[in-house]
Protein backbone atom coordinates (compact mmCIF):
# COMPACT_ATOMS: atom_id res chain seq x y z
CA UNK A 1 0.00 0.00 0.00
CA UNK A 2 2.89 1.96 0.39
CA UNK A 3 4.08 2.13 -2.98
CA UNK A 4 3.81 4.97 -5.38
CA UNK A 5 2.33 2.43 -7.58
CA UNK A 6 -0.31 1.43 -5.91
CA UNK A 7 -0.80 4.02 -3.03
CA UNK A 8 -4.52 4.90 -2.84
CA UNK A 9 -5.51 8.13 -1.11
CA UNK A 10 -9.34 7.41 -2.10
CA UNK A 11 -9.43 3.86 -0.61
CA UNK A 12 -7.93 5.03 2.69
CA UNK A 13 -9.97 7.99 2.98
CA UNK A 14 -13.20 6.11 2.03
CA UNK A 15 -11.94 3.03 5.15
CA UNK A 16 -11.10 5.69 7.22
CA UNK A 17 -14.30 7.37 7.11
CA UNK A 18 -15.59 4.10 8.17
CA UNK A 19 -13.83 3.88 10.82
CA UNK A 20 -14.76 7.59 11.91
CA UNK A 21 -18.34 6.45 11.65
CA UNK A 22 -18.06 3.55 14.41
CA UNK A 23 -16.29 5.84 16.97
CA UNK A 24 -12.73 4.62 15.82
CA UNK A 25 -10.31 7.66 17.22
CA UNK A 26 -7.22 5.83 16.50
CA UNK A 27 -5.29 3.25 13.78
CA UNK A 28 -2.44 0.88 13.32
CA UNK A 29 -0.95 0.41 10.35
CA UNK A 30 2.35 -1.26 9.22
CA UNK A 31 5.45 -0.06 7.45
CA UNK A 32 8.11 -1.79 5.50
CA UNK A 33 11.88 -1.15 5.37
CA UNK A 34 12.07 -2.16 1.95
CA UNK A 35 9.37 0.60 0.85
CA UNK A 36 11.67 3.20 2.18
CA UNK A 37 15.49 1.35 1.13
CA UNK A 38 13.35 1.68 -2.28
CA UNK A 39 12.07 5.13 -2.03
CA UNK A 40 12.85 6.75 0.92
CA UNK A 41 11.24 10.55 -0.09
CA UNK A 42 8.25 9.19 -1.61
CA UNK A 43 7.57 7.27 1.27
CA UNK A 44 8.28 9.88 3.69
CA UNK A 45 5.78 11.80 1.32
CA UNK A 46 2.89 9.27 1.63
CA UNK A 47 3.12 8.63 4.75
CA UNK A 48 2.77 12.32 5.57
CA UNK A 49 -0.06 12.43 3.43
CA UNK A 50 -1.71 9.33 5.28
CA UNK A 51 -1.30 10.99 8.33
CA UNK A 52 -3.63 14.20 7.01
CA UNK A 53 -5.90 11.81 6.01
CA UNK A 54 -6.74 10.66 9.44
CA UNK A 55 -6.07 13.52 10.87
CA UNK A 56 -9.86 14.67 8.75
CA UNK A 57 -11.13 11.77 10.26
CA UNK A 58 -9.58 13.18 14.08
CA UNK A 59 -7.70 9.68 13.92
CA UNK A 60 -4.03 9.29 15.46
CA UNK A 61 -2.01 6.59 14.45
CA UNK A 62 0.67 3.73 15.88
CA UNK A 63 3.33 3.15 13.13
CA UNK A 64 4.58 -0.27 13.19
CA UNK A 65 8.43 -0.54 12.19
CA UNK A 66 9.83 -3.71 12.26
CA UNK A 67 7.82 -6.86 12.14
CA UNK A 68 9.03 -10.61 12.57
CA UNK A 69 5.98 -12.01 10.96
CA UNK A 70 6.65 -13.93 7.28
CA UNK A 71 3.65 -16.19 6.47
CA UNK A 72 4.47 -15.87 2.89
CA UNK A 73 7.68 -17.40 3.21
CA UNK A 74 9.44 -15.36 1.04
CA UNK A 75 11.79 -12.08 1.36
CA UNK A 76 9.83 -9.05 0.86
CA UNK A 77 11.35 -6.81 -2.34
CA UNK A 78 9.67 -3.38 -3.50
CA UNK A 79 7.53 -3.88 -7.12
CA UNK A 80 4.30 -5.59 -7.98
CA UNK A 81 3.32 -7.94 -4.83
CA UNK A 82 1.75 -11.55 -4.98
CA UNK A 83 -1.98 -11.99 -5.59
CA UNK A 84 -2.78 -13.96 -2.12
CA UNK A 85 -3.46 -17.31 -2.50
CA UNK A 86 -7.25 -18.12 -2.42
CA UNK A 87 -8.50 -19.51 1.06
CA UNK A 88 -5.13 -18.95 2.49
CA UNK A 89 -5.48 -16.14 6.10
CA UNK A 90 -2.68 -13.75 5.52
CA UNK A 91 -1.29 -15.46 2.37
CA UNK A 92 1.66 -12.86 1.01
CA UNK A 93 2.62 -11.23 4.28
CA UNK A 94 5.86 -10.73 4.31
CA UNK A 95 8.73 -9.24 7.23
CA UNK A 96 10.49 -6.14 7.75
CA UNK A 97 13.25 -6.18 7.25
CA UNK A 98 13.84 -10.02 5.64
CA UNK A 99 14.62 -12.25 7.95
CA UNK A 100 18.12 -12.81 7.31
CA UNK A 101 18.97 -8.88 8.52
CA UNK A 102 17.69 -9.88 11.70
CA UNK A 103 20.17 -11.55 12.87
CA UNK A 104 23.09 -10.21 10.60
CA UNK A 105 24.60 -6.89 12.48
CA UNK A 106 26.57 -6.03 9.14
CA UNK A 107 23.01 -4.91 8.00
CA UNK A 108 21.87 -3.04 11.01
CA UNK A 109 23.44 0.23 9.85
CA UNK A 110 20.80 0.22 7.50
CA UNK A 111 18.34 -0.27 9.64
CA UNK A 112 19.17 2.34 11.94
CA UNK A 113 18.96 4.90 9.28
CA UNK A 114 15.31 3.62 8.53
CA UNK A 115 14.56 3.74 11.66
CA UNK A 116 16.28 7.33 12.45
CA UNK A 117 15.27 8.66 9.25
CA UNK A 118 10.97 7.60 9.56
CA UNK A 119 11.11 8.21 13.53
CA UNK A 120 13.68 11.83 12.68
CA UNK A 121 10.94 13.20 10.70
CA UNK A 122 7.31 12.21 12.25
CA UNK A 123 8.53 11.89 15.62
CA UNK A 124 7.77 15.78 16.22
CA UNK A 125 4.13 14.93 14.83
CA UNK A 126 1.41 15.15 16.99
CA UNK A 127 -0.75 12.98 14.83
CA UNK A 128 1.33 10.06 15.69
CA UNK A 129 0.49 8.58 18.95
CA UNK A 130 2.70 5.90 19.79
CA UNK A 131 5.07 3.65 17.69
CA UNK A 132 5.07 0.29 17.91
CA UNK A 133 8.74 -0.08 17.47
CA UNK A 134 8.73 -4.56 16.68
CA UNK A 135 5.45 -6.47 15.86
CA UNK A 136 5.66 -10.00 16.83
CA UNK A 137 9.48 -10.21 18.00
CA UNK A 138 10.53 -14.21 17.55
CA UNK A 139 7.32 -14.63 15.46
CA UNK A 140 8.68 -17.10 12.26
CA UNK A 141 11.10 -19.16 14.28
CA UNK A 142 12.79 -16.71 15.23
CA UNK A 143 12.48 -17.01 18.90
CA UNK A 144 15.44 -14.95 20.92
CA UNK A 145 17.45 -14.56 17.90
CA UNK A 146 15.35 -11.77 17.43
CA UNK A 147 16.02 -9.93 21.35
CA UNK A 148 19.64 -7.97 19.83
CA UNK A 149 17.47 -6.22 17.15
CA UNK A 150 14.49 -5.67 19.63
CA UNK A 151 16.96 -4.04 22.33
CA UNK A 152 18.62 -1.75 19.14
CA UNK A 153 15.56 -0.74 17.89
CA UNK A 154 14.99 0.85 20.84
CA UNK A 155 17.80 2.28 21.29
CA UNK A 156 17.85 3.76 17.71
CA UNK A 157 14.18 5.18 18.47
CA UNK A 158 14.89 6.93 21.44
CA UNK A 159 18.07 8.57 20.47
CA UNK A 160 15.60 10.19 17.75
CA UNK A 161 13.61 11.78 20.55
CA UNK A 162 10.25 11.68 19.06
CA UNK A 163 7.48 13.07 20.96
CA UNK A 164 5.45 10.10 21.94
CA UNK A 165 5.91 6.83 23.91
CA UNK A 166 6.98 3.59 22.68
CA UNK A 167 6.15 0.48 22.92
CA UNK A 168 6.32 -3.27 21.44
CA UNK A 169 3.50 -6.30 22.12
CA UNK A 170 3.73 -8.88 24.64
CA UNK A 171 2.71 -11.64 22.13
CA UNK A 172 3.11 -15.55 23.42
CA UNK A 173 3.41 -16.60 26.93
CA UNK A 174 3.79 -13.35 28.59
CA UNK A 175 5.92 -14.51 31.43
CA UNK A 176 8.98 -15.66 28.50
CA UNK A 177 12.22 -13.82 28.56
CA UNK A 178 11.08 -12.06 25.10
CA UNK A 179 7.54 -10.97 26.37
CA UNK A 180 9.14 -9.66 29.78
CA UNK A 181 11.84 -7.99 27.75
CA UNK A 182 9.39 -6.26 25.55
CA UNK A 183 6.92 -5.12 28.01
CA UNK A 184 10.22 -3.78 30.48
CA UNK A 185 11.63 -1.60 27.43
CA UNK A 186 8.08 -0.34 26.47
CA UNK A 187 6.80 3.23 28.26
CA UNK A 188 3.32 1.91 27.84
CA UNK A 189 2.54 -1.72 27.75
CA UNK A 190 1.10 -3.64 25.07
CA UNK A 191 0.00 -6.86 24.11
CA UNK A 192 -1.44 -9.27 21.82
CA UNK A 193 -4.22 -11.24 22.58
CA UNK A 194 -7.09 -13.92 20.81
CA UNK A 195 -7.81 -15.70 23.92
CA UNK A 196 -10.70 -16.56 25.36
CA UNK A 197 -12.15 -14.05 28.22
CA UNK A 198 -10.72 -15.60 31.03
CA UNK A 199 -7.22 -16.39 29.72
CA UNK A 200 -7.51 -12.52 28.20
CA UNK A 201 -7.86 -11.48 32.22
CA UNK A 202 -5.16 -13.45 33.24
CA UNK A 203 -2.65 -11.95 30.41
CA UNK A 204 -4.41 -8.52 31.67
CA UNK A 205 -2.89 -9.22 35.14
CA UNK A 206 0.41 -9.87 33.80
CA UNK A 207 0.25 -6.86 32.01
CA UNK A 208 -0.17 -4.83 34.95
CA UNK A 209 2.76 -5.69 36.84
CA UNK A 210 4.50 -3.54 35.19
CA UNK A 211 2.24 -0.80 36.56
CA UNK A 212 2.60 1.41 33.63
CA UNK A 213 -0.64 2.28 30.92
CA UNK A 214 -2.01 -1.05 28.88
CA UNK A 215 -3.16 -1.00 25.56
CA UNK A 216 -4.14 -3.86 23.54
CA UNK A 217 -2.91 -3.82 20.07
CA UNK A 218 -4.61 -6.96 18.59
CA UNK A 219 -7.46 -8.61 19.41
CA UNK A 220 -10.87 -10.48 18.09
CA UNK A 221 -11.01 -13.99 17.16
CA UNK A 222 -14.30 -14.68 16.45
CA UNK A 223 -13.58 -18.18 15.99
CA UNK A 224 -11.48 -18.87 19.14
CA UNK A 225 -13.70 -17.57 21.51
CA UNK A 226 -12.64 -13.80 21.25
CA UNK A 227 -15.53 -12.10 20.02
CA UNK A 228 -16.50 -8.38 20.22
CA UNK A 229 -19.49 -8.85 22.59
CA UNK A 230 -17.09 -10.75 25.43
CA UNK A 231 -13.71 -8.55 24.71
CA UNK A 232 -14.65 -5.11 23.74
CA UNK A 233 -16.93 -4.33 26.68
CA UNK A 234 -13.61 -5.67 29.11
CA UNK A 235 -11.02 -3.75 27.45
CA UNK A 236 -13.37 -0.53 27.83
CA UNK A 237 -14.08 -1.06 31.91
CA UNK A 238 -10.80 -1.81 32.25
CA UNK A 239 -9.77 1.34 30.38
CA UNK A 240 -7.38 -0.47 28.58
CA UNK A 241 -6.82 1.00 24.73
CA UNK A 242 -7.56 -1.35 21.84
CA UNK A 243 -6.35 -2.01 17.99
CA UNK A 244 -8.71 -4.77 16.92
CA UNK A 245 -7.04 -7.01 14.52
CA UNK A 246 -8.64 -6.30 10.56
CA UNK A 247 -10.74 -3.60 9.20
CA UNK A 248 -11.86 -4.37 5.75
CA UNK A 249 -11.40 -8.01 4.19
CA UNK A 250 -9.17 -7.30 1.56
CA UNK A 251 -5.42 -8.96 0.33
CA UNK A 252 -4.82 -10.11 3.33
CA UNK A 253 -7.74 -12.33 3.85
CA UNK A 254 -7.40 -12.27 7.48
CA UNK A 255 -11.25 -13.00 7.49
CA UNK A 256 -10.52 -16.69 7.21
CA UNK A 257 -9.02 -18.54 9.83
CA UNK A 258 -5.57 -19.85 10.52
CA UNK A 259 -6.83 -23.46 9.85
CA UNK A 260 -8.45 -22.36 6.58
CA UNK A 261 -6.89 -24.59 3.64
CA UNK A 262 -6.90 -23.66 -0.06
CA UNK A 263 -9.74 -23.58 -2.10
CA UNK A 264 -12.79 -23.52 1.26
CA UNK A 265 -15.10 -21.03 1.20
CA UNK A 266 -15.86 -18.30 3.07
CA UNK A 267 -16.55 -19.02 6.60
CA UNK A 268 -19.86 -18.34 8.19
CA UNK A 269 -18.05 -17.49 11.34
CA UNK A 270 -14.89 -14.89 10.56
CA UNK A 271 -12.16 -15.55 12.35
CA UNK A 272 -11.13 -11.32 12.03
CA UNK A 273 -12.45 -8.05 10.11
CA UNK A 274 -15.37 -6.21 10.61
CA UNK A 275 -16.47 -4.65 7.00
CA UNK A 276 -16.58 -6.79 3.53
CA UNK A 277 -14.50 -5.49 0.73
CA UNK A 278 -17.77 -3.71 -0.15
CA UNK A 279 -18.07 -2.06 2.75
CA UNK A 280 -21.34 -3.67 4.56
CA UNK A 281 -20.60 -4.67 7.38
CA UNK A 282 -19.85 -8.53 8.32
CA UNK A 283 -22.51 -8.12 11.08
CA UNK A 284 -24.88 -5.43 11.20
CA UNK A 285 -25.68 -6.48 14.82
CA UNK A 286 -21.80 -6.20 15.81
CA UNK A 287 -21.43 -2.94 14.15
CA UNK A 288 -24.23 -1.50 16.32
CA UNK A 289 -22.67 -3.30 19.53
CA UNK A 290 -19.19 -1.27 18.84
CA UNK A 291 -20.79 1.63 18.60
CA UNK A 292 -22.95 1.56 21.92
CA UNK A 293 -19.68 0.16 23.71
CA UNK A 294 -17.54 3.25 22.61
CA UNK A 295 -20.47 5.71 23.15
CA UNK A 296 -21.27 4.56 26.88
CA UNK A 297 -19.50 6.79 29.21
CA UNK A 298 -16.77 6.29 31.47
CA UNK A 299 -17.11 5.35 35.55
CA UNK A 300 -14.75 4.81 38.03
CA UNK A 301 -11.02 5.31 38.16
CA UNK A 302 -8.11 4.65 36.32
CA UNK A 303 -6.00 1.27 37.90
CA UNK A 304 -2.82 1.73 36.51
CA UNK A 305 -0.01 3.96 38.32
CA UNK A 306 2.05 6.49 35.87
Amino acid sequence: MWQEETYDPATIDRELGMAEDLGFNTIRVFLNYVVWQADRLGLKKRIDDFLAIAARRGISVMPVLFDDCNFANHIAKAGPQPDPLPGITNSQWVSSPPLAMVNDPAAWPDLERYIKDIVGAFGPDPRVILWDIYNEPGNSNMGEKSRPLLEAAFAWVREARPIQPLTVGAWIDYESTMSQLAMELSDIVSFHSYLPLDEFRKQIDICREFRRPLVCTEWLDRVHGNPVEAILPLLRDERIACYNWGFLAGRTQTYLSWESRPGMPEPVVWQHDLFRADGTPYSADEVRFIKTVIAKPFSGGVRYQH
